[in-house]
């Protein structure tokens, strides 16, 4: 599964969102996305696929600013296997 996908099937199950208007310039407001969903978006994704977010991570506000961080640590742990 890779970041678009796991967005996409994120907000379609939790804020029934169709996948076709999950962009990278979607702002995740604009989606129905509100703070405490974005932690929870980063938690799915931690379980997913493996992966760590840190504390310190600067808030996503698009779709694209959540892929980037999750394809930056996919390929960071890539990398390190």
């Amino acid at each position: 599964m890779d970041s678009i996908e796991l967005i996409r099937k994120f907000l379609q199950e939790r804020l029934d969102v169709e996948p076709e208007k999950v962009h990278a310039d979607s702002v995740l407001v604009d989606l129905g996305v509100d703070s405490l969903m974005v932690a929870e978006l980063m938690f799915e994704a931690e379980d997913r696929l493996n992966i760590s977010i840190d504390n310190d991570q600067a808030v996503p506000v698009t779709v694209g600013d959540m892929q980037r961080i999750i394809d930056r640590l996919l390929s960071e742990k890539a990398a390190q296997a």
